[in-house]
């Protein structure tokens, strides 16, 4: 976030608490988009993560006078975000729903090679599904979502050092898990090159 999209969001927040309707609403879109991708990746359903973004947006407009300004605005919407799909998580598994597969998401755009972009990724999204909760968290805000360290840990509520271990121990089960998914001869021609 650069300074001037914090100090537009303090502006928008403090126009909203006065009453400025429209205020939430031009908040809401700087920040939806980002906040359905952390949705998405953490609750890995388009439809959950549909809810979470709405039940996140509720909330925040619930609450927006708990916002401190402590920190970035962006900071707390994300840590809601966050807490927001972990009980929905929780619901869910009260439920047993089982998702509907993602098929119709677009190419990858950081990766050069549209087709090797669509076969890569249902392999990234099935690994990181795998991880643990708090892992899958860590690693979509600090590497899909390209937040710095600092700010995840405050998302998330626990120190920079455990931010780096659930970001470390949750590439290494990616990793573990994409290398189960080559085929015996590709994983022993990577070993001898």
């Amino acid at each position: 976030m650069t300074a001037s999209r914090s100090t537009e969001d303090l502006a928008l927040v403090q126009k909203f608490l006065a009453g400025d309707q429209r205020a939430f609403h031009d908040l809401m879109s700087a920040h939806e988009d980002r906040v359905f991708s952390i949705c998405l990746r953490i609750m890995r359903n388009r439809e959950h993560a549909l809810d979470a973004t709405q039940e996140t947006f509720v909330k925040v407009f619930r609450r927006a006078d708990r916002f401190t300004g402590e920190s970035a605005f962006s900071t707390w919407l994300y840590r809601v975000t966050v807490n927001t799909c972990y009980d929905q998580l929780r619901k869910l598994k009260r439920r047993h729903a089982d998702p509907l597969p993602e098929t119709n998401d677009p190419a990858d755009p950081t990766v050069d090679d549209q087709l090797t972009a669509v076969e890569l990724r249902p392999d990234l999204h099935a690994a990181l599904e795998t991880l643990p909760d708090e892992f899958r968290a860590a690693v979509v805000l600090s590497d899909l979502e390209g937040l710095p360290l600092a700010d995840v840990a405050e998302i998330l509520g626990v120190p920079v050092g455990t931010v780096k271990s659930r970001v470390f121990r949750g590439r290494r089960l990616m990793a573990a898990e994409l290398r189960n998914r080559i085929s015996p001869d590709e994983r022993q021609r990577d070993e001898h090159a």
